[in-house]
């Protein structure tokens, strides 16, 4: 699960600390993709619309796969 979250985290895929609303998903998406959270948001609920069901299922399970943003801080671990 580790080499998966790097391979998340090396493409761009995190959940950033700031900005977030329920859970960072669409904020990490926007922020990848280089569009504005709101308008992710704003399609993630325009897609629900028009395929319900589909995204209950996909947002959760990409919570969950997405790993959260380090933070710059070193902690005694990394010093």
């Amino acid at each position: 699960m580790t080499s998966f979250s790097d391979s998340m985290t090396r493409q761009g895929l995190t959940r950033p600390r700031e900005g977030r609303i329920l859970g960072g998903v669409c904020a990490g998406l926007a922020r990848r993709f280089g569009l504005d959270p709101w308008l992710t948001r704003l399609l993630f609920v325009l897609i629900l619309l028009a395929v319900p069901g589909s995204q209950i299922l996909v947002y959760p399970l990409l919570w969950v796969l997405m790993p959260a943003e380090r933070s710059g801080f070193a902690t005694p671990s990394t010093i």
